[in-house]
């Protein structure tokens, strides 16, 4: 089941996120598995808003990918999630 996740990252700037975007090498995309995306700047940080096929795909993508690069561009770690389950999406 698709489920969406908030990330926010207290501290982190739009610079880093933009960063982390750039050095993860998706060419604009959702990586395999992601199927939205969009991040904003908040009163304390980043906040980043995702729906995924399923939690364990985006675990793995986020172990493999989020988390190392995360570091590497010294954003604070980790992010406090928040999950919901996806009851209908849309796309065009």
């Amino acid at each position: 089941m698709a489920v969406g996740l908030i990330l926010d990252f207290k501290g982190a700037t739009l610079e880093q996120y933009d960063q982390v975007v750039e050095k993860m090498n998706l060419g604009g995309k959702t990586p395999a598995g992601g199927l939205f995306h969009w991040a904003t700047k908040t009163d304390d940080g980043i906040r980043v808003t995702d729906v995924w096929e399923d939690r364990a795909t985006f675990d793995k993508f986020a172990e493999e990918q989020i988390g190392p690069v995360t570091q590497e561009v010294g954003l604070p770690a980790p992010p406090q999630i928040t999950e919901y389950q996806v009851h209908n999406y849309l796309t065009q």
